[in-house]
This record gives structure tokens, sequence and C-alpha cells, in this order.
């Protein structure tokens, strides 16, 4: 246990070093029929052609040995826990998180009906397409999660109970979903209130639920540290992706970065 609290630390004291960072300006973003109906239809897509797979897998006639896992990840091994299970699970009510801060501004002003439209669709994009990535690695049966190892115990039982879904620890869909939620509500906040001074706190708390997220599905035995850790990036990176398509800017090349990912934009 004082692995995940000092992982938690640590993990806090980073997102508030760079919480601090503000915008020039309230930035805009913008719809394009033109690009959004195939991204659109292509977060769509990419969620049902995860789903399928997903949906269909099998449990392997030979799992991967406790052996065979990385180095990092082998001591949690056989880890469950029921409360930490629960835990994780409470914590989805905060997928809403994006859509609450949107709906506030709206009401107050600070923010328009078609500004809570276009954040949506992207909120909408943004989860589509990652959720499709991780439903699509995870029915390629990489590794079973860590309580799959018990060999007594809840977690013995938890194992003996468990689906073929089981067998695709690969890559945290709770850790990709809480990114994505942190990404778009500090963002969506900093675009209504660019001059608030809780930005800084709004990004590191929203961040540092994400992160608790992720650590309660390592202490639950749902996941390993290298299905959250790369859950995170691909959260955190395909939203930033959707956001700095729709952005609008007046120059054509910038460059942009977020945390865990960077990027260069080139507008034609």
């Amino acid at each position: 246990m004082r692995f995940f609290k000092r992982s938690l630390i640590v993990a806090i004291l980073f997102l508030a070093s760079f919480a601090q960072a503000s915008e020039a300006e309230r930035p805009t973003y913008k719809l394009n029929l033109e690009n959004d109906f195939p991204v659109t239809l292509a977060a769509g897509g990419m969620f049902g052609i995860g789903m399928f797979p997903y949906s269909r897998m099998d449990s392997p006639d030979n799992p991967k040995d406790k052996g065979d896992l990385l180095p990092w990840d082998k001591p949690l091994a056989g880890r469950y826990s029921e409360n930490a299970d629960k835990a994780s699970d409470i914590g989805s009510i905060f997928a809403v998180a994006p859509l609450v801060v949107g709906g506030i501004a709206w009401h107050d002003g600070s923010s328009s009906g078609k500004e809570f439209g276009t954040f949506t669709l992207m909120f909408f994009q943004a989860i589509g397409i990652g959720n499709g990535i991780n439903l699509a690695m995870r029915s390629l049966e990489i590794w079973p999660r860590p309580y799959m190892y018990a060999e007594d115990g809840a977690g013995r039982e938890k194992a003996e109970k468990a689906n073929a879904e089981a067998y695709g620890s690969f890559f945290s869909g709770h850790a990709t979903a809480a990114f994505t939620v942190a990404t778009f509500t500090d963002q969506w906040f900093r675009t209504a209130y660019p001059n608030s001074p809780y930005k800084g706190i709004m990004r590191a708390s929203a961040y540092s639920l994400a992160t608790l997220e992720s650590v309660l599905r390592i202490a639950a035995g749902k996941h390993y540290i290298t299905d959250v850790v790369v859950g995170a990036l691909v959260g955190t990176g395909v939203s930033i992706g959707i956001l700095e398509m729709h952005r609008d800017r007046n120059e054509n090349f910038s460059v942009w970065a977020g945390p865990g990912v960077a990027g260069i934009t080139l507008r034609i």
C-alpha cells in the first residue's frame, strides 16, 4: 500500500507543478462538417470495431505465465481488493464532469449553447476513439488481470468466476476514460473561464482524480502499472488531438504540448 500512496503523492505534486500554466487568450473551437462527419463516423466505427472482437473473446488454452509479465508488473500478480474495486467503479460518476462544467458555464452566460454543442461532440469523439482502441487491444488477450494469478482468498474466488474478458488486462479502459474526462474538464473550464483564478486548481483536481482512479484499478487487482500508464497516455493523447483539430487559430503553424504528449499542427 505504501507504493500506491507514494505514487499518488508524486503524481499530485507533478500535476500541481504544471497546473499553473495558463492560456494567453480565450481559446475557441469550431466544428466543420467536412471534417467532423468522417471523424464522428470514425469514432463510432472504431468503437464498434473494438467491441466486436471484445464481445467474442474466449478463454485462452495457455494463459500468459506469471514469469512472462513485465518486471515492474510482476509484483502485482495475484493482487485483489474488493473495496478498491468498488471504489474505482464509484469513480465512474465523474464521467459527466465535462458536461457539468459546460452546462454551468452556459447557464451563467460564460459560454454559449453553440460552444456547449461543440465541446460535447468533441468529447464523445474522443470517448469513441479512445474506447475503440482500448477494446481492440484488450481483445488481443496480451496478459490476464492481476487477480487471475491469485492462489487463494477472494482473489481466487473472483478468478474462478471470471469470464474471458479477464484475460485482456492491457490496457486500462478506466484510465483511458478517466484521463479523457480530465482533459476535457480542464480545457472546457479554461475556455469558459479564461481569467478564472481557479484554473490551476481545476486542472490539478481533474488530473488528480484521474490518477486516483488509475491507482485504485491497480490496488483492486484489475490492472498493472503498464495498463494504467498506457491508458492515461491514450486518453490524454486522443483528447488533445481532438481538441487541437478543432481549435480555431490564425497561425498556420504551431507547436502544442500537454501532460505526456506533444505535437505539431499545420494548417493549409
